[in-house]
């Protein structure tokens, strides 16, 4: 086990389509060691499928690459801020080429690992063949399938231990952008089961982005500069306890 510290993450994606605006405000952060994105849902997914149909070098997060990656990549490297993001979607190896493009431009190397093997569309007409039902209906699966994707944890990420700059997933479960990060900089054991509940909390409050901040208050109308809305950071200790807490002054 590592000394006693803390490790800063901040949350800047809660969806696809999220607030451009998260990452500047985060980046603003003193002392933020990681930024995560969540952008996947099943509607998402299938939004995904339909885009890399239409053009195979598709399927992922765009505003990943050119909306929060691209204006702040510089920055981001300089400050050796790691980043890690589930905006891989159907396509992550082209969510990669796609930003390695942009980083070239900028006359950038990161060093990008990808996490694959999610995809399962391939493996689909045989287990339908063999007779594949849905556990909880017992239906089979409809014709036309539009994308198949089995969830992979944390656990399938070892691309920060081989100094990766920036992590981009498939289809993994939303608190693993955090988790795996965590585990990394602890060295926590897989079967540290405390801390790794901690951890995965810790995930699911600011994989919500905003909505952990105030986004979800119901009446939100009634609160000055709602529009400026602080996104979510977390202060995590080895011990799995954590503070969440969000930029002091952030901009719209």
């Amino acid at each position: 086990m590592k000394a006693s510290r803390s490790v800063r993450i901040g949350g800047a994606s809660g969806f696809w389509g999220d607030s451009a605006t998260a990452t500047p405000q985060l980046l603003a952060v003193p002392g933020l060691q990681y930024l995560v994105y969540d952008y996947l849902a099943e509607t998402t997914m299938s939004i995904m499928s339909r885009a890399r149909t239409r053009d195979p070098a598709l399927g992922y997060a765009t505003d990943f690459v050119h909306a929060a990656m691209a204006p702040h990549l510089s920055e981001i490297l300089q400050r050796g801020i790691k980043v890690v993001a589930n905006a891989g979607g159907l396509n992550p190896q082209a969510c990669r080429d796609a930003l390695l493009a942009v980083a070239e431009r900028q006359g950038l190397r990161p060093k990008i690992a990808v996490v694959a093997g999610d995809d399962i569309m391939a493996s689909m007409p045989a287990w339908q063949a063999q007779g594949l039902k849905d556990m909880y209906s017992g239906e089979a699966p409809p014709e036309g399938l539009m994308s198949a994707n089995a969830y992979v944890g944390a656990r399938a990420s070892p691309g920060l231990s081989w100094g990766a700059d920036i992590v981009i997933t498939g289809r993994c479960v939303d608190s693993a952008v955090v988790v795996g990060p965590l585990v990394h900089e602890f060295g926590w054991s897989w079967s540290d089961w405390d801390r790794l509940a901690s951890a995965t909390l810790a995930g699911h409050v600011i994989e919500c982005g905003a909505q952990a901040t105030g986004g979800l208050f119901t009446d939100w109308e009634l609160v000055r500069d709602w529009d400026r809305m602080g996104y979510p950071v977390i202060d995590c200790a080895d011990d799995g306890s954590f503070i969440l807490s969000k930029p002091e002054a952030p901009v719209a």
